[in-house]
């Protein structure tokens, strides 16, 4: 009796808790109408994308780890797992579900206990997306209303992909989509009865019934769900007991964490991202781009990789910082970057701080501006000296060898990165005038004296701005601007971005090929000998000195490019102090530079740099050759004429010009030149005024002549 009673009790309740539902949803859905929902929020989260130029991912930015799915790419069975499993009338509700509700209080009264929730699936979704956790009346008529409102805007298809998309699968992974790759190794198309229904169990718990938390906790939930599927007719008994014999793997097929040699390049792209297409951080790691960087992400690994090696640094410091960058010559497009050998998400990107550059700003300073002036060649004579400039406090710069040797070619001051050469050479021509074109290949700066010839700057220039401005000289005279994203695609694959490649000419092709072949010759025969490599390379040295400690350093440059790749290394301290020094020059950077080449493979178009059509290239410097072995004899030509045969030994370089002079009573008198040959003949000679003879070796480049050969006597020919 008193369990009849009970249960008529219970029924009495149920109906009448129905009925009160029933009364009070018209109301409600009124209200519902008035809800006002923020449908921002139903825009999840989804994970960035990036990928090199061949749509090979690199990493993945995000907040929530998940990739949108649309509806259409869910294969049935899936939908009815999740269906079956939390919301089987889901097509015949408005939202609510009453007579779940009623299900689950009928339960619930007869357990004496919370046993059975009747929140539909639109209501979980409005639970997540809108609601805190907290458990009182007020949020759950919050959860009815939001619920009812979702429904009267959105299709069923619509809420069903939200949830999908919306629900958390543990192990970081948000989604259907991202479970489907976590769990399986496969899309969402293509996975079976048993692989749904293993997507489908987890949810409810997910670390508990993860088959990678506990595979046999995940097998009998999985099976629960495929129970449900075939209670409510959505596969039949033998689909059931086919996929319960399915085995489980405990095995997730996590994507690998972000190779720590791509941090440098995964900050600048985030700058870029805002700095050029005005997409703020949060916008870029959340909205589901596609990034297609320029990376050469071989490059961008094994400089890495040569970066962190100790035997690259002088001394034992392992407190020793380097940073580098590297660009492609004619777009621009950044290849590999590094902040610095220990280089942490969002640290200090010391490719992107003020060095002081030393001998490397000279080439931007002093050199091209004075080709690009036109007054100057590379052949051109610099005056070698130590000279105090009165008009700049007395600034007095100095050769770090000490040696003076009077004056010099343009080549051979860049070659032996000769300091007073440069420093005059600016003065001549005028600070401004080197400025002016030195800010465009960097950026302004307030420097106005001399000593911006030797890259002494207040504020330096980055390892990116020195790789920036050299591209003028690899890139036959176009500076490249550097870039890190080529196009962004959305979530939806549309291409909303794309990089507009951002060229400016400073100097013409002559002059851009001129400093080619000028630092060329750096690495060849100058201060940039050490290492190996071989690829074609060109650049320049720069090392700053530290006074308080003799012999030490604050910085150490290599800039330099081949026919493919322009690139700035610096290595230092983040703060120079006298614990804390470089106790080695520029040969290291260089070294370590050629080592990174080495990584990259030689072609044909390695090996060297082509000359543009319609260049003159730049000979080799030509070398005066003393004479001493002149001879001159007296012939007999036909009719009676007699001439003045000048002889000698001729230097191998047969560019090298020889002027011929007349000596009478200590005057000299030119009386003709002759190139490249050992013999002159002086013509009309008068037997009774013979002169004595003088040959002085004239360098055509430089229009110097050398040391004049011994002063030869006309001598009778043995023939006469």
């Amino acid at each position: 009796m008193k369990r009849f009673n009970k249960s008529i009790y219970i029924t009495i309740v149920v109906i009448l808790s129905t009925l009160v539902i029933a009364v009070g949803s018209y109301a409600l859905a009124l209200i519902a109408g008035s809800i006002l929902v923020d449908e921002d929020k139903l825009d999840f989260p989804e994970t960035t994308s990036l990928v090199d130029d061949n749509g090979e991912e690199l990493g993945r930015l995000f907040t929530e780890d998940r990739e949108k799915i649309s509806i259409n790419e869910v294969p049935e069975h899936v939908r009815e797992a999740f269906l079956a499993v939390e919301d089987h009338r889901f097509y015949e509700h408005q939202g609510i579900d009453f007579w779940a509700i009623g299900r689950a209080l009928y339960r619930d009264i007869l357990a004496g206990a919370k046993v059975e929730g009747g929140s539909t699936l639109t209501q979980q979704l409005a639970k997540n997306v809108f609601l805190d956790q907290d458990q009182t009346w007020m949020r759950k008529t919050k959860e009815v209303l939001i619920s009812m409102n979702l429904e009267r805007k959105y299709s069923k298809e619509a809420i069903l992909e939200m949830y999908l998309n919306q629900i958390y699968y543990g192990h970081g992974t948000h989604g259907l989509s991202r479970a489907a790759e976590t769990y399986f190794d496969k899309p969402v198309s293509d996975l079976n009865v048993a692989e749904g229904a293993m997507l489908a169990a987890i949810p409810k718990a997910p670390y508990h019934y993860s088959p990678a938390s506990d595979v046999e906790e995940a097998e009998v939930r999985r099976n629960t769900v495929l129970a449900l599927m075939e209670q409510h007719g959505f596969i039949d008994e033998n689909e059931q007991q086919v996929a319960e014999g399915e085995p489980i793997s405990p095995d997730l097929h996590d994507k690998p964490e972000m190779d720590e040699s791509l941090y440098s390049y995964v900050d600048m792209v985030i700058e870029e991202g805002r700095d050029r297409f005005d997409l703020s951080e949060n916008e870029l790691i959340t909205g589901g781009y596609t990034i297609q960087l320029p990376i050469d992400a071989e490059m961008q690994k094994a400089s890495h990789e040569v970066i962190q090696d100790q035997d690259h640094f002088p001394g034992d410091d392992e407190n020793v910082q380097a940073s580098f960058a590297l660009l492609d010559n004619s777009t621009g497009a950044v290849q590999a970057i590094h902040g610095g050998r220990d280089y942490v998400r969002k640290g200090l990107n010391r490719a992107l701080v003020p060095r002081q550059p030393g001998s490397a700003f000279k080439p931007i300073s002093v050199f091209a501006p004075a080709l690009n002036s036109g007054d100057y060649k590379p052949y051109s004579m610099l005056q070698d000296e130590e000279i105090v400039y009165e008009d700049y406090d007395d600034y007095a710069p100095q050769n770090i060898t000490g040696e003076y040797s009077g004056s010099m070619t343009m080549r051979d001051a860049i070659v032996q990165s000769a300091n007073a050469p440069a420093v005059w050479l600016l003065d001549q021509m005028g600070v401004e005038e080197g400025k002016e074109w030195a800010e465009q290949a960097v950026h302004p700066f307030d420097d106005e004296g001399l000593s911006v010839a030797l890259g002494g700057l207040s504020e330096g220039v980055s390892p990116l701005d020195m790789a920036e401005a050299y591209t003028t000289f690899s890139n036959n005279g176009v500076k490249t601007e550097p870039y890190f994203i080529s196009k962004i695609d959305d979530n939806d694959g549309r291409e909303v971005f794309v990089h507009d490649t951002q060229n400016e000419r400073l100097l013409s092709e002559q002059d851009a090929w001129y400093m080619t072949r000028m630092l060329e010759d750096v690495v060849s025969e100058g201060t940039a000998q050490s290492g190996e490599t071989d690829h074609a390379l060109a650049g320049k040295t720069g090392t700053t000195g530290f006074a308080e400690i003799e012999g030490a350093n604050r910085d150490a440059w290599f800039v330099g490019y081949t026919p493919e790749y322009t690139g700035a290394l610096w290595m230092g301290h983040d703060e120079t102090t006298e614990e804390h020094y470089l106790e080695g020059g520029s040969s290291y950077p260089t070294a370590m530079f050629k080592s990174i080449l080495n990584h990259e493979t030689v072609d044909q178009e390695a090996v060297a740099f082509r000359k543009p059509d319609g260049v003159e290239d730049l000979e080799p410097p030509v070398q005066l050759a003393s004479v001493d072995d002149l001879t001159a004899g007296l012939t007999l030509q036909g009719e009676g004429f007699l001439n003045v045969e000048l002889q000698w030994t001729e230097a191998e370089d047969e560019r090298l010009v020889y002027n011929i002079y007349e000596v009478d009573d200590g005057e000299q008198n030119k009386v003709g030149e002759v190139e490249g040959e050992g013999s002159y003949t002086v013509s009309g000679a008068n037997m009774f005024s013979l002169n004595e003879y003088m040959v002085v070796p004239y360098n055509p480049q430089t229009g110097q002549e050398g040391e004049p050969s011994n002063v030869a006597d006309v001598h009778l020919a043995s023939w006469f």
